[in-house]
């Protein structure tokens, strides 16, 4: 149908890259992005690690695999073109631990299936060739894996939008949305905007919203907030690329890690913490009603029950710099507890079953009018180019709601 209008809510970098998609892919539609802050990428976005995944975690067949392995084609292509940072600095991915060593391997098969690029292994020995100061029994090496500015990004894709005659509402939380003929009346107060359509891509408050289009009340929206350290300017010569531990499959985090940045920096980081608000990037940000919703909901508990030792010694790191350190020293030994300082930190929108299952893969469906992007934590900012195309797909598909 031409000449519709498309609501977006949120100005993240899936947002407006689908809002892109969309003025690309549908000439004539208008799109119109609702966004409650006064700028755009904000939360997610603008406290991402930079990191473009080459696509080695992922279950082959899932959509994280799927997109993230397209989205990186895409996104290198894009920076290219728009001249924003893009450096394939590469990856280890080191086990320093016995136990880690089948991990590792069960790794490779894994990031072979997903068609990673010149991935190899690399032996204790060629470690120290290709990071002098790091450690380690055995690694992944993913030379193509790259770093980039994703809020740079997210800028761009606005102007995208905006240069196709479409629009960036700021300053507009959504405070209700209603059915109307033909269409979806979106709310703000007194402010209202009638779509034809509407996609859902509200990161932190993905669960909220959705429940005021009345979707279906799981997965529910846990807040993690991962916190940074920053190696001092004299020691960041220590680390040259991106050095990440082997994961533990029962998370869906990477674990500490080091992260080269654009701007030449190194973070060091992050942990996982549960933060007591869905906006909670310091320790004492706390939000009553976000407490309230998570300890209504029966997953919140069934987590805690399954993985409360591993969220003290999340904690631990929290509150004390040598705690935080102390595995982190494990991969790149030279650097301690005096070689950093603390950074800051971002909160990561993590999906949860009501059965109290982390929730991995991104999770993205429609139902009539309204598309809703209810999972999409990392790598969605690698995938997000292709995470557009599946879900403009998905929103103008002609058959039934996927």
């Amino acid at each position: 149908m031409a000449d519709e209008t498309i609501g977006i809510v949120g100005a993240g970098i899936v947002g407006l890259a689908t809002g892109r998609e969309i003025a690309l892919r549908r000439p004539g539609t208008r799109v119109v992005v609702l966004e409650k802050e006064h700028r755009v990428a904000v939360h997610q976005t603008g406290h991402n690690s930079g990191v473009v995944h080459a696509g080695i975690y992922y279950a082959p067949g899932s959509l994280k695999a799927a997109l993230c392995v397209r989205g990186v084609s895409l996104l290198r292509e894009y920076c290219q073109e728009r001249s924003v940072p893009y450096e394939e600095i590469g990856k280890l991915v080191t086990a320093v631990r016995p136990d880690e060593l089948g991990r590792l391997e069960n790794l490779y098969e894994r990031a072979r299936n997903n068609h990673v690029p010149d991935l190899r292994k690399v032996s204790k020995e060629e470690i120290g060739e290709i990071e002098p100061h790091a450690a380690g029994l055995a690694a992944l090496h993913s030379p193509r894996t790259a770093i980039t500015d994703y809020p740079a990004l997210a800028r761009e894709f606005a102007k995208d939008i905006e240069n196709s005659g479409g629009e960036i509402r700021l300053g507009f939380p959504v405070t209700s949305l209603t059915g109307v003929p033909g269409g979806i009346e979106v709310a703000s107060g007194q402010d209202r905007v009638r779509v034809d359509r509407l996609i859902l891509c509200a990161g932190l408050h993905a669960d909220s919203v959705a429940r005021l289009a009345q979707d279906r009340r799981e997965p529910r929206i846990v807040p993690f907030r991962g916190e940074y350290m920053l190696l001092k300017p004299d020691r960041t010569h220590l680390v040259r690329g991106l050095v990440y531990p082997v994961p533990d499959p029962r998370y869906p985090f990477l674990g500490v890690h080091f992260t080269p940045r654009v701007d030449g920096s190194v973070e060091i980081g992050p942990n996982a913490v549960l933060a007591l608000a869905r906006e909670g990037y310091r320790l004492t940000h706390i939000s009553p009603r976000d407490l309230l919703g998570l300890a209504a909901y029966p997953g919140t508990w069934r987590m805690a029950a399954r993985h409360w030792r591993t969220g003290l010694k999340e904690y631990r790191g929290s509150l004390s710099t040598a705690a935080f350190m102390k595995d982190a020293g494990l991969y790149v030994p030279a650097v301690g507890a005096d070689d950093v300082v603390r950074g800051g930190a971002g909160v990561r929108a993590q999906a949860l079953d009501r059965d109290g299952t982390l929730v991995d893969d991104f999770r993205i469906h429609r139902s009539g009018r309204i598309t809703a992007v209810r999972n999409a934590p990392s790598p969605a900012a690698t995938a997000s180019m292709a995470i557009a195309e599946h879900i403009v797909d998905a929103v103008f598909s002609t058959g039934s709601p996927p």
